[in-house]
């Protein structure tokens, strides 16, 4: 079977909002208050956890790799209570799984969030049973840009790991797919959108309505 793979945040969902939120609870228990504001930094927000208190940390000129790991748990578990509130999945992402469904693809996802986040974040917006499978970033001893988990994505959902592709939002998941030689196609609604055209990928998605229309000319 021919599959699709999804990243998850800033690819299936917009999920700034709340990650922001988590990271701002870390910095007003260090006593800097809220340090990284939405949608401005919406973008560092999809890059993960640590990379949020780094960048919020050198915004105020307390950086020290210390107080990351101190807090990447406390994030966790800001997050873990409150991981729904503002996530919202884009227009029409789930009308083309369904669209890549009826059309014989197996779908699933491939995330670097941690696996048991994802899987409540994909059942509290109700989605979840939509996918064959989901990758988090620590099912696997490795993670994106390691190929290994978008092939056991692409195996979980009863595909050929050789006919799949991936959809994303990030020089990670381009960089994920050039490993695997397989297709990536990056969508441009996110908010990295305007740098997705530079890292070259084989397609660019604008639309989810065009997905199943890509997704047959790149995975015939």
């Amino acid at each position: 079977m021919r599959t699709v793979i999804f990243d998850l945040d800033g690819t299936l969902a917009d999920t700034s909002g709340d990650l922001l939120a988590a990271a701002n609870a870390c910095f007003r228990q260090m006593g800097l208050g809220d340090v990284l504001t939405h949608p401005q930094d919406a973008g560092v927000a999809l890059r993960g956890g640590r990379n949020m208190l780094s960048v919020g940390l050198q915004r105020v000129g307390q950086f020290n790799s210390a107080t990351v790991d101190e807090f990447y748990p406390v994030l966790l578990d800001a997050y873990r209570e409150a991981i729904c509130l503002h996530t919202r999945l884009y227009p029409g992402a789930m009308e083309a799984v369904e669209a890549l469904k009826s059309a014989g693809f197996g779908v699933g996802i491939c995330t670097n969030k941690p696996e048991a986040l994802a899987e409540q974040l994909m059942s509290d917006l109700g989605v979840r049973d939509a996918f064959a499978s989901l990758v988090g970033a620590d099912t696997l001893p490795v993670r994106k840009p390691d190929p290994e988990p978008l092939f056991e994505a692409a195996r979980r959902a009863g595909g050929d790991p050789a006919r799949t592709l991936l959809v994303g939002d990030s020089d990670t998941d381009r960089k994920t797919s050039a490993a695997a030689g397989v297709a990536s196609v990056l969508v441009t609604f996110g908010p990295s959108g305007d740098d997705m055209a530079a890292l070259e990928p084989e397609a660019l998605l604008h639309d989810f309505s065009d997905l199943v229309d890509v997704v047959s000319r790149l995975l015939p």
